[in-house]
Parts: C-alpha cells; structure tokens; sequence
C-alpha cells in the first residue's frame, strides 16, 4: 500500500465498552456497546454507507442547486446466525433529498437518480466494499510484556 491509497483509524480502550476513535488529521469520536449513547461499531457502518453515498450526492446535486431538504436513513438487519455468523442483512440507504423549484431546482432533481446509481455503482467506495466483499485480516501484533530491567 502506498500513502496515497492506505486509510486507518486507532481506537482506544477508554473503560470497558468505551472507546475513542482517532483519525490521523485528529478528529474523533466516541464508539461502545450501545449502553450509552454512543454510536456502535454497527452503527458506525450504517453511517458510513450512508455518508459515502450522502457525499457523492451531495457533490453533484448542490452543484445544481442547494437542496431546501437533504436526509438520508440507513436500515438494515442484524443477524445473529450461529452457523455463518452475525452479519447485517436488508441493508437500504433512503435519500429524501428536495430542490427548490425553478430551472435550477429542475437540473439538480434530474441529475439526482443519476448520481445514485453511479454512486452505488462505481463511486461509493464503503457500499462497493461491503457488496463485492473483501477479505478481512485479523492481526495480534503481541505484548511485549514488562520491559527487561537493564
């Protein structure tokens, strides 16, 4: 991987549950078990979804015309299955997006199913992961243990 091409986030143990979310330019977020209200790690899924077509969308659209409403809702399933394991089933990005009326309003409510299929088709880079699938790695990098006193 290259650094043009390589995403991460650190996430730290706050307390049991809690957690911080980093990103490397030093935004962060709070993430846990759903015992709070913080957002959960499926939560967080469902907002990425949503959020990467949300953008592509909204980069198009508003180039338009400013949407006078722009909401988006993310659903899906949890599924617990013991044979194949949890996953998330049903998964549905809902747009409700409107456009003042006038010639500009007309442009952007015209170029809107457009820009979500070629969200969901080509752009959207969390929805086409999540549909073509891709493998996931799991590493334990280890503990050290104490230091050797020298």
């Amino acid at each position: 991987m290259s650094e043009d091409t390589l995403r991460s986030v650190e996430i730290e143990r706050i307390s049991v549950g809690r957690y911080v979310v980093r990103n490397a330019r030093g935004g962060e977020m709070s993430m846990g078990t759903g015992e709070d209200a913080t957002f959960t790690p499926v939560e967080l899924l469902l907002a990425a979804l949503g959020g990467c077509t949300a953008v592509d969308v909204d980069l198009v659209t508003s180039r338009r015309a400013e949407p006078t409403r722009f909401a988006v809702t993310v659903s899906g399933d949890k599924i617990r299955d013991p044979e194949a394991g949890n996953r998330m089933q049903n998964l549905t990005v809902t747009f409700a997006v409107t456009f003042p009326s006038g010639a500009d309003g007309d442009r952007a409510r015209e170029a809107l199913p457009r820009s979500l299929r070629q969200s969901h088709d080509r752009l959207c880079t969390v929805s086409r992961t999540v549909e073509l699938g891709t493998p996931v790695t799991m590493v334990d990098a280890g503990d050290p243990g104490p230091a050797e006193p020298r």
